[in-house]
């Protein structure tokens, strides 16, 4: 078998559940597209009236809700309570991991309230802004001023918590880093009720560096001080197509930003945006994109694409048309281009809704995109939930820039997903070891990509229906999970937590480092308070003696036993 045939499957056996899956687009139109739409607007609304309040009353609000998340914590009995959650429903969170760990006992502490921009200083370039506040609502607040977060993450409803908790990318990563990375400060309620201020120059250095892919587990994060940039209204995006096989496809996605001669610092040699799409083993097509102005944008012969109107062709497909049209440059206008991928959830709405993006569907109910995740998880059931889980693939691997090739063979072996995100991110080299972390001695080598103080990253995206499920063949999801980790461990990447994990407790630790995360869990009082990140990110139901046991274990040993490399 070559390197890049895929192994024989046998066909597959249809099931009441498919039949569900296939005509589930009738639930999306009629129930969860109303419903959605409404709940934006409604949204939209409060975001407008918080936006009128002066920066004193929105500050004070802020404090009095502070103060009501310590005075719950304080009431929580350690004896008879169980560990500490936010109250947030659990097919609320964007992402496609089982939030099982709520099922198991816990005392709820509700955040619903911190969803407002406390501050956008333009003058000292730093938004204030609370956990729930959505990428959506900040770059409708700050692109009008010619500002914006250094990182915008694509889809509307990402929040800051799950971006800094979490993880959180955008084609500006290749600069600026990972969205946790352009934090300048936290604040933070701890187990014991202090209320406290993380920079990585202060007493809490600590916790500022081990927060980043925590998922809340070391406090409650109740704002965040984050970097704006100057940008202009609009983005010069060229679109250029590369063919050949999947190691050609990478080089060229390398290229399109990466200087050969490795001056990755040079701005004008690095462009502002880079975003790659793979389509097929041989296609693909890479996007580079610099701010503009309005001036240059309407000048005569300039091709300006308002991209974010509902009728207008999605933008993965729009994109794809350079395969055929050769490569091409058009002016997008900024805000539009940071949320390009809401409207058809990247090339998951092509899933939910086969033919949403078919010029008809657009014209009449494009208004309507996108259906919320929260309510398409609340409407999908546990058969569905679970059949998605293994035959259907959300995942994102974080690799070394010079792995990207190997990356994508192994996701066509094994996977055959298309199309295939590309997305570049530094990972600095920090004072501490944090859980994701360069190889060690990186600098040495000098890739392309790499600099003195980051080693380049790239997020291969994964995301849509298997190659066998489509030609209705027998495809182990959970299996190809644990084959994919398995690979991330090997080649030193990384797994988003948000998606369905396979990992035991060991190889979670392997693939991730524990030291400062174990260290601050015990030096800020989060061991017995919060549930730990392996057991909050594990898959399936969590026994509240199987995390309690945990917990204890934890709090009697002073070093973490887990592997670590």
């Amino acid at each position: 078998m070559s390197e890049l045939e895929v192994p024989f499957r046998p066909k597959r056996k249809k099931t009441l559940v498919d039949f569900f899956v296939q005509f589930r687009w009738i639930i999306v139109i009629f129930v969860v597209l109303p419903i959605s739409s409404t709940i934006y607007f409604l949204l939209y609304l409060g975001d407008v009236r918080s936006e009128w309040k002066s920066y004193k009353t929105r500050q004070k609000e802020h404090d009095e809700n502070v103060k009501k998340v310590v005075k719950r914590l304080k009431q929580r009995n350690a004896a008879k309570d169980g560990l500490v959650c936010t109250a947030r429903k659990p097919y609320i969170a964007v992402g496609m991991r089982n939030v099982d760990y709520k099922r198991a006992r816990h005392f709820e502490v509700d955040l619903s309230a911190f969803r407002n921009i406390i501050d956008i200083d333009t003058e000292n370039m730093i938004a204030k802004v609370e956990p729930l506040v959505n990428m959506g609502q900040i770059s409708r607040a700050t692109v009008p001023l010619n500002v914006s977060l250094a990182v915008v993450a694509e889809l509307d409803d990402l929040t800051v918590g799950g971006l800094i908790n979490g993880y959180g990318i955008e084609g500006s990563s290749h600069i600026y880093g990972l969205f946790a990375d352009t934090v300048v400060a936290y604040e933070v309620v701890l187990a014991d009720g202090r209320v406290v201020r993380a920079t990585k120059d202060n007493e809490f250095s600590e916790l500022f560096y081990a927060i980043p892919w925590s998922q809340g587990t070391l406090g409650l994060l109740v704002s965040a001080e984050i970097k704006l940039i100057p940008i202009k209204e609009y983005m010069r995006l060229t679109y250029t197509p590369v063919k050949g096989s999947l190691k050609d496809l990478a080089q060229g996605y390398i290229d399109s930003f990466a200087p050969k001669d490795g001056d990755q610092d040079n701005p004008e040699k690095v462009p502002d945006f880079v975003e790659g799409m793979i389509y097929n083993p041989s296609e693909g097509v890479m996007m580079t994109g610099r701010y503009a102005s309005k001036e240059e944008a309407k000048k005569k012969g300039n091709v300006i694409n308002s991209c974010g109107w509902w009728f207008k062709p999605w933008f993965y497909q729009h994109a794809q048309t350079a395969l055929e049209r050769g490569e091409f440059v058009e002016y997008i206008p900024t805000r539009e281009y940071y949320h390009r991928h809401t409207r058809s959830l990247y090339w998951e709405g092509k899933l939910i809704i086969p033919f949403g993006d078919q010029a008809w569907f657009r014209f009449l109910l494009g208004w309507l995109m996108p259906p919320k995740v929260s309510l398409l998880k609340a409407t999908q059931g546990e058969a569905i939930r679970n059949y998605y889980h293994e035959n259907h693939v959300i995942q994102d691997m974080l690799v070394p820039l010079y792995k990207v090739g190997d990356a994508l063979e192994w996701v066509h072996r094994e996977m055959e997903v298309y199309p295939l995100w590309l997305c570049p991110h530094r990972l600095f080299r920090l004072p501490v070891k944090t859980m994701i972390y360069p190889e060690p001695g990186f600098e040495q080598h000098k890739r392309q990509g790499d600099t003195s103080y980051a080693q380049m990253f790239t997020d291969v995206g994964v995301y849509y229906a298997p190659g066998p499920i489509l030609r209705g063949e027998v495809f182990d999801g959970a299996e190809a999970v644990r084959k994919m980790e398995k690979w991330l461990i090997e080649n030193h990447g990384f797994q988003p937590q948000y998606a369905v994990s396979e990992l035991n407790e060991k190889d979670f630790w392997r693939m991730f480092d524990a030291s400062l995360y174990e260290k601050a869990r015990r030096k800020y009082g989060a061991v017995g308070t919060f549930m730990s990140v392996y057991y909050k990110s594990k898959k399936g139901r969590k026994s509240e003696k199987e995390v309690a046991e945990a917990e204890k274990e934890r709090a009697e040993v002073e070093t973490p036993d887990a592997e670590v490399e």
